[in-house]
């Protein structure tokens, strides 16, 4: 069972937790084309998908 006072003392702290990152998204690729932005996972390039705008999450976030 998790400690609600540890969650306290962190977040008193100042100081969060590293997200967890699927290794898929840290796999991903891009590179552009005159269509848009293509994603792709590096170690399966048939996984792939292609959009026409893009947006920076850092940036929205």
């Amino acid at each position: 069972m998790p400690d609600p006072d540890a969650k306290a003392e962190q977040d008193s702290a100042g100081e969060r937790p590293e997200p967890v990152v699927a290794d898929a998204v840290e796999t991903t690729e891009s590179y552009q084309t005159e269509e848009g932005v293509v994603f792709y996972d590096a170690e399966n390039p048939l996984a792939w998908m292609q959009a026409a705008d893009v947006i920076d999450l850092d940036e929205v976030a």
